[in-house]
């Protein structure tokens, strides 16, 4: 019996052994560009932060916005270079909707604020039920610099770059209905790892970050202007075609 025991645990050692020698067999030569998509999804706990009410001069304020979650649809497109392998450049564009929920919401107006020509106001803050907005923000990412470990199949990684963040949001509060765009400079950060299924196809998975600012100035159609920080969380998951 311990005999028979002490050879089931040889093999077994011996197929663990032999399945992280294929996971981290080194990837010789392999294409170092690459196209891709993603699907994936902003995560819980997302806000628009540090609201700022810019109708009123000067501006009031508004709780954070909690956001929905969303999913992620992109593509991305990249190049290692061969006397630097562990280094490259890649850009992307992806798409989410993550929607501002309708929520308890607090609204602070300073004294003597003036809105559109009307006597200062008093000033004071209001709570209450606030409905949704459908918010859609889009992304491109010029670049990102790539840094990986290459030398197996299974390539963890690291990427950050500026980012250009065009927002589209449709307000639905009574009294502030309509529609407004704007377009934003910031920044993206990601982490990942990536696997080699073949020489010319591989998988992947990764965290994102941006960090951004907003500013939906009023327009004809309705609308309130404000300022928010947009700063989101998404983890995503794709598949690249090296060539």
């Amino acid at each position: 019996m311990t005999q028979r025991l002490r050879t089931k645990h040889t093999r077994t050692g011996a197929v663990i052994v032999g399945l992280l020698s294929f996971l981290m067999a080194t990837p010789y030569a392999y294409p170092e560009a690459y196209i891709g998509g993603q699907i994936g999804t902003t995560l819980a706990g997302n806000k628009l932060t540090g609201v700022e009410l810019t109708d009123f001069s000067p501006p009031g304020t508004m709780s954070d916005r909690e956001l929905a979650q969303s999913a992620l649809l992109g593509v991305k497109a990249g190049y290692y270079f061969p006397r630097a392998r562990w280094f490259g450049i890649e850009t992307e564009f992806y798409q989410t909707n993550p929607h501002i929920k309708q929520q308890n919401t607090r609204i602070t107006i300073p004294p003597g604020a003036i809105l559109q020509g009307l006597p200062p106001s008093p000033g004071g803050t209001a709570e209450g039920i606030l409905s949704g907005d459908y918010f859609r923000v889009r992304t491109w990412v010029p670049i990102n610099f790539m840094f990986r470990y290459h030398k197996t199949r299974l390539q963890p990684y690291i990427g950050f770059g500026p980012a250009i963040f065009m927002a589209h949001i449709k307000t639905t509060a009574t009294g502030f209905e309509g529609t407004r765009d704007t377009t934003s400079i910031g920044f993206n950060a990601k982490a990942g790892l990536e696997y080699f299924i073949t020489r010319h196809l591989s998988a992947f998975g990764e965290w994102k970050h941006n960090r951004t600012s907003f500013k939906f100035d009023p327009t004809d159609n309705g609308g309130f202007g404000f300022n928010a920080n947009y700063n989101p969380h998404f983890i995503a998951f794709g598949l690249n075609y090296h060539f």
